[in-house]
């Protein structure tokens, strides 16, 4: 296994080291095909970019509070 692959399974899923600010858990409650959908997309966008999980989430949310204004 590489050191990355290490490194990135070996981090809690909740864990922020780059910007160390405390996270909240944001529950949503979807159907299940959105929900599989939703996960496929965000290990697709970690996988493809190389970003954290949690930051692709932040801008998922982000995003999405944005395109309706809040």
């Amino acid at each position: 296994m590489k050191q990355e692959e290490k490194d990135h399974s070996s981090r809690n899923d909740t864990e922020n080291p780059a910007t160390e600010i405390p996270l909240e858990k944001l529950t949503l409650h979807v159907r299940e095909d959105l929900y599989r959908a939703f996960q496929r997309c965000k290990w697709l966008l970690v996988s493809e970019s190389g970003r954290d999980q949690v930051e692709i989430m932040d801008e998922m949310v982000r995003d999405f509070l944005v395109k309706h204004g809040c």
